[in-house]
């Protein structure tokens, strides 16, 4: 790590008080070194990962972090703060900061060191080594793992590690990794011993070895790896736990730890995990799927695991090889701040057999991450919701097209069309059309299914499908519509969670997922569908549909107004995409109405905003824009012209304060004259390449082209009072010195 830090990437004294300015900060040191080639577009990257979620933890400690193509080699940078930082921890603002750079193509040895770092930073004697550090040098040899220079004293705390973590060298950072990067720990070498020593007995807790057996086997560990058992190895190699005789094997856990990034919260959860099986007493191995490598764990190893945690905030590879465990599954950061609560979690669960699906059945879902059990109610809805939408808006987009394509081909008339099966002429335009929005109109019948099914697959795993689509499949029979899947969605992934929630005998747990649960999940679902609410959600639907039908004049303009809002509050977030899940609703028919039609066109006018406000504010006003934000503007005007609202999100990231205001009062605008304009669009998708199926579209076009010329009018201005930005490459003020601060606000969330 020798290379990583020195002494004028420290500043003991960051005088910041926003995450943003502390990054600017630090990362302004980094540029000063030459480790860093673009200031601003460093730190969009940076702002883009904290969008995806906050790196304050527990502790004092804040960990901003990115892979970055504008990095030039693996660096860190450290500040501390006298009156703290808010970097989004629960327990308050962060003293300690950390601002971790890594090349986008970063070899292992680097990642690994990187991951070092992040296992220290759960030590507390090393971060008040770093609290009590007198002079930056100090500072800089604590973190390299070195004694303080000479003449220098690291202060009260001793230098933790800094005999045995000497993470000089890649090769004893990398021999210091856990399971899942270099090879399995000593405690892992004990459990598959463990698993060969006894043949045929189970995985439940409490079960004893014979007596005189040995549940390790000596093995070495690797340089640098805690044994993870809370018990003394009993040899100086390192080997597993060897229980005396008669005495009782401790408890075994195996865990997976991973996050977006891969270099801090990976390794501070494995770590911290680790900590806590030492202070229980139990053998507790981990497997960290992050950018410094990823090793499975031995097959023994699992299979002699009594439970399994799963601390994620990205998909667990091969997560199948857990099934059948007890087990628990959370965000990475409940790995970090709360490891003594999950692993009592899985004990609890190991002692009332309450195990997740049987090995025969196959497990894994895209919709991976349960979610963190401390995240509020709210935040678990909306992304059972958001899972839902996700996979109907494939749907949408087919079967839209398909019925507008056979509109434009076959004429207004093809709806009237016979069935092609039975009409058919190949040399006729009018059967083509027919053809095509006969296949949109079967691909429009999924609609409904699939978002109930996969909300409740969101909620309940694969168990969810069956009853979500039965109950997505009532709701579209009885005229529920939109409305009545987002019920049978929620109503089947609850009934699923409720049955899964009743202790089963052995027996018949086998047969649960594919016989039991399907059975009277669905039974439940179509029962309430049928029976108790279907019929007031269709009511309410077809007053929602009459209502939208008969807005005209200002409710309309207004509508618009407040659908152009949304679909730029978040550029393809939750809100943006509430609006557009309202608007292809609405469409989702084979005769929608005009009114629904024009919703439809002013969300999709409306989102074709920013990204080709922020081309042309680059094209117009380039001195304002660091060279990748300019590059990023070439590409924005392919993905605005193809509603691909997203295409903002580099900009918004950078500057949130300035560039979503501005993309808000456009989209408003936009969308506001979509609607005051009649403009119509039976497609749910396509921006400027659908444009012969818009209903008025020269005036269609002009309301897109006014609230880009807004905001890109709004966005210059803002951005003119600041004044040119460094590395523009123009004449214009200096490069914000190291320390200076620009608040640039919250990044949005892609």
């Amino acid at each position: 790590m020798s290379d990583m830090i020195s002494a004028d990437l420290v500043d003991l004294d960051l005088s910041a008080d926003t995450k943003e300015a502390a990054a600017r900060a630090l990362a302004a040191r980094m540029v000063a070194r030459g480790r860093v080639t673009d200031l601003e577009g460093f730190l969009a990257d940076v702002a883009a990962r904290e969008a995806q979620m906050p790196t304050g933890l527990d502790g004092g400690i804040g960990i901003p972090h990115c892979r970055s193509a504008h990095v030039t080699e693996p660096t860190l940078a450290f500040g501390r703060s006298a009156t703290g930082i808010d970097f989004g921890a629960p327990d308050g603002p962060a003293d300690l900061v950390f601002l971790i750079a890594a090349p986008a193509g970063a070899d292992d040895a680097h990642l690994t060191i990187l991951s070092s770092l992040a296992r220290k930073l759960m030590n507390a004697e090393f971060t008040a080594a770093l609290r009590a550090a007198d002079s930056a040098g100090t500072a800089a040899a604590l973190i390299r793992g070195e004694e303080p220079p000479a003449g220098e004293e690291a202060g009260p705390a001793s230098v933790p590690g800094a005999a045995e973590d000497t993470a000089v060298a890649p090769a004893a950072a990398s021999a210091g990794a856990t399971a899942g990067s270099t090879g399995e720990t000593a405690a892992a070498s004990g459990m598959a011993a463990a698993s060969a020593a006894e043949p045929g007995t189970s995985a439940e807790p409490g079960t004893s070895a014979e007596p005189g057996t040995s549940a390790g086997t000596g093995a070495p560990a690797e340089p640098g790896v805690p044994v993870a058992s809370g018990r003394p190895a009993t040899d100086t190699a390192g080997a597993g736990v060897v229980p005396g005789p008669g005495e009782p094997r401790p408890f075994r856990i195996v865990a997976v730890t991973s996050c977006p990034t891969g270099i801090a919260h990976t390794y501070m959860a494995a770590e911290s995990l680790e900590n806590a099986g030492r202070e229980a007493g139990i053998e507790l191995v981990v497997e960290t799927q992050g950018s410094a490598g990823f090793a499975r764990l031995d097959p023994a190893v699992i299979a002699a695991a009594d439970g399994v945690i799963l601390a994620h905030d990205v998909p667990v590879r091969d997560k199948d090889r857990f099934a059948g465990k007890p087990t628990v599954d959370v965000g990475v950061k409940a790995g970090i701040n709360r490891a003594a609560e999950l692993i009592a979690e899985v004990r609890e669960k190991a002692a009332r057999g309450e195990v997740s699906a049987p090995a025969h059945a196959p497990a894994g879902t895209p919709v991976e991450r349960a979610g963190d059990a401390t995240e509020g109610y709210g935040t678990k809805l909306r992304t059972w919701l958001m899972s839902g939408v996700s996979y109907m808006v494939p749907f949408v987009a087919a079967g839209g097209l398909l019925i507008a394509l056979g509109f434009a081909i076959g004429g207004w008339q093809v709806d009237k069309a016979p069935s092609v099966m039975d009409h058919f002429v190949w040399t006729q335009t009018d059967s083509w059309g027919a053809l095509l929005f006969q296949i949109g109109g079967v691909a429009f019948k999924f609609l409904v299914p699939v978002l109930a099914g996969y909300i409740a697959y969101g909620m309940a795993d694969r168990p969810g499908l069956v009853p979500g689509f039965v109950g997505g499949a009532i709701a579209l029979d009885a005229g529920a519509g939109f409305l009545g899947g987002l019920a049978a969605g929620l109503i089947a992934g609850g009934v699923v969670l409720a049955i899964q929630r009743v202790r089963i005998p052995a027996v018949l747990r086998g047969i649960m997922p594919v016989v039991v649960i399907p059975l009277l999940s669905s039974a439940v679902t179509g029962f309430l569908m049928l029976v108790v609410i279907g019929k007031p959600i269709a009511s309410a639907q077809k007053g929602l549909t009459d209502w939208l039908s008969g807005l005209t004049g200002t409710n309309a303009v207004l509508l618009g107004a407040l659908l152009g809002l949304m679909m730029c509050f978040d550029l393809g977030g939750p809100v943006n995409k509430v609006a557009y899940a309202f608007a292809t609703a609405g469409i989702a028919v084979t005769d929608p109405s005009d009114s629904a039609m024009q919703i439809m066109a002013a969300v999709m006018a409306a989102g074709m905003v920013p990204p080709l406000a922020m081309a042309l504010a680059t094209t117009v006003r380039g001195r304002l824009f660091t060279p990748a934000e300019r590059e990023n503007g070439k590409a924005a005007w392919v993905l605005g012209a193809s509603f691909i609202s997203e295409g903002a999100i580099p900009f918004a990231a950078a500057d949130p304060l300035r560039v979503i205001p501005s993309a808000m009062a456009g989209g408003a605008l936009t969308g506001a004259l979509s609607m005051a304009f009649g403009a119509t669009l039976r497609a749910p998708h396509g921006g400027v390449f659908v444009v012969p199926l818009i209903g008025s579209p020269l005036l269609y076009l002009v309301a897109i082209a006014a609230g880009v010329c807004v905001t890109t009018a709004l966005v210059v201005l803002l951005k003119g009072m600041r004044g040119q930005v460094p590395g523009s490459g123009t004449a214009g003020p200096a490069a914000h010195p190291a320390g200076a601060r620009e608040d640039t606000g919250q990044p949005v969330a892609a």
